[in-house]
């Protein structure tokens, strides 16, 4: 039993430097002054969501008077469902959280061992 605990918490420790490694590679990331950079970053701040973009649009036609956008709204409305469950649009601030959430969770596991 002590043995299984020690190995838990072995990985336990290692997913955490892993984790620290990863947040000391994206803040030096981040100090770096190239155009490309940037943006990518900046894609990271503000992810783009077509998904909903197209399952807007599809609703606009769908409610629209003019009968020919009917047949075209309905498929752009399944198609935007699609893509909200396939694109993930995660933000620097949604992995931050998911982050924080894991500490929290260690943190809590630790205090139950000791």
């Amino acid at each position: 039993m002590d043995e299984g605990v020690r190995h838990g918490i072995d990985k336990i420790k290692k997913v955490r430097d892993s984790l620290h490694r990863r947040a000391k590679i994206y803040s030096e990331l981040g100090r770096m002054d190239d155009r490309g950079t940037a943006r990518a970053l900046g894609a990271l701040q503000r992810a783009p969501a077509p998904g909903k973009k197209i399952t807007k649009i599809g609703f606009i036609f769908l409610l629209s008077p003019d009968p020919f956008t009917t047949p075209l709204g309905i498929p752009m409305i399944i198609a935007g469902k699609y893509l909200e469950k396939v694109y993930n649009g995660a933000t620097i601030k949604d992995v931050g959280q998911e982050t924080k959430n894991f500490f929290s969770d260690y943190s809590h596991l630790k205090d139950k061992i000791n």
